[in-house]
């Protein structure tokens, strides 16, 4: 079900394809483009916390751009979301997790 929130979101790669030219894979310029953007700015706005900059860093270090990046971060809180909606649960880092 995360595909699908993903993909409802514009979040999802999708890949090229014309005849035999096949394209690697780009983010979508389709779905829901506010649910989109709530998602990039939250993912951009989460690069204060450590564990979300840590991600990014790990992300830039294998050669990908600033945007890819931040999609691939907006991907995971998405993932998040999904978890928290899904368990009637809120949000609680993971020191707080393991603390508890």
């Amino acid at each position: 079900m995360t595909r699908r929130l993903a993909s409802y979101a514009g979040l999802a790669p999708v890949t090229r394809r014309s005849g035999t030219s096949i394209r690697g894979d780009h983010s979508s310029r389709q779905g829901n483009k506010i649910l989109k953007r709530a998602l990039f700015l939250s993912a951009f706005a989460a690069m204060k916390d450590p564990l979300s900059k840590a991600n990014y860093d790990k992300k830039r270090g294998e050669h990908k751009k600033h945007n890819q990046a931040l999609i691939a971060l907006s991907r995971r809180r998405c993932n998040e979301l999904y978890a928290m909606l899904r368990d009637g649960a809120y949000f609680r880092t993971p020191e707080l997790a393991t603390a508890a």
